[in-house]
């Protein structure tokens, strides 16, 4: 790497931060093997050349660089920009890296702008994404800010973009799908009276990945499969990805003939509902 790159993602620098002294004993090889697997050099050559742009702009250089197609249908089923209501979009979550920026540069250049992510803090760390993300975390000390962070993004003037499985797919039952939705999004949609946008994103991860994710959620006390997300991501570069966006669902929709549970779970249905046979192995 040439001198004049910045290191925004420094390996070390992360080892030294969560472990304190106890980095210098962790082996040559395996930090060596950390900055290959979540590519270092070539993500810092990327931050450092776009590091001039921000949000919507950001993330559509993050779609050119790793060279997506977007076959977008029912694009029609954005509502108006000017109609002066707020909505909730939720996708599924089948990659981890390219769902995330192309959802977030489509609804971005639709909307001005005018939206936020509700993601992991440890995206935080970068910065063409951090003026449209609001940082959550649900464990350590940060645990508490949580509620407090989400009602704070609902009751924004701006659109929410929302993966509400938390993690990326997995397989299951042979095919690629998200875990469980959690039903924050439809009680704050409803508080906040935001009518909620399905979409669903093909695509999926290598057969590696969904081995490795396996292992961990069953026999590890944390996400080791999310170290190896930017890896899938490089593999899946040139790639063409069908984005189906449905229409609104009123939030009127979700009142007591079901739990907010129940209510998750339709509207995660009718996702997978608007391209079915896209993630069939």
């Amino acid at each position: 790497m040439k001198e004049s790159v910045e290191k925004t993602i420094d390996i070390k620098r992360i080892l030294k931060d969560k472990m304190g002294s106890k980095a210098r004993f962790v082996p040559c090889f395996l930090v060596a093997w950390l900055k290959k697997i979540i590519h270092e050099d070539e993500v810092n050559r990327f931050l450092w050349e776009n590091r001039n742009l921000k949000g919507t702009e950001w993330l559509t250089a993050c779609v050119q660089y790793l060279d997506m197609t977007l076959d977008i249908v029912g694009a029609e089923n954005l509502p108006d920009k000017n109609n002066g209501k707020l909505y909730t979009f939720v996708s599924n979550h089948p990659l981890g890296g390219q769902d995330g920026v192309s959802l977030g540069s489509i609804i971005g250049r639709h909307y001005d702008g005018k939206f936020r992510y509700l993601v992991n803090d440890l995206l935080l760390n970068l910065p063409g994404l951090k003026p449209v993300s609001i940082g959550i975390n649900k464990t350590g000390k940060q645990s508490r800010d949580f509620p407090r962070m989400v009602e704070a993004g609902f009751n924004s003037d701006n659109h929410l973009l929302m993966f509400p499985a938390g993690l990326n797919s997995r397989r299951i039952n042979g095919e690629i799908h998200d875990l469980s939705w959690k039903k924050t999004f439809i009680t704050k949609s409803v508080e906040t009276h935001r009518d909620v946008v399905p979409i669903h994103f093909s695509g999926q991860n290598s057969k590696r990945f969904y081995r490795i994710a396996k292992f961990s959620d069953r026999y590890l006390p944390f996400n080791l499969a999310m170290l190896f997300l930017v890896d899938e991501m490089y593999r899946n570069v040139g790639k063409t990805f069908r984005i189906t966006i449905g229409k609104p669902i009123p939030w009127q929709t979700f009142n007591k003939t079901k739990t907010p549970m129940e209510w998750a779970n339709f509207v995660e249905e009718r996702v997978y509902a608007l391209s079915s046979n896209d993630n069939k192995e």
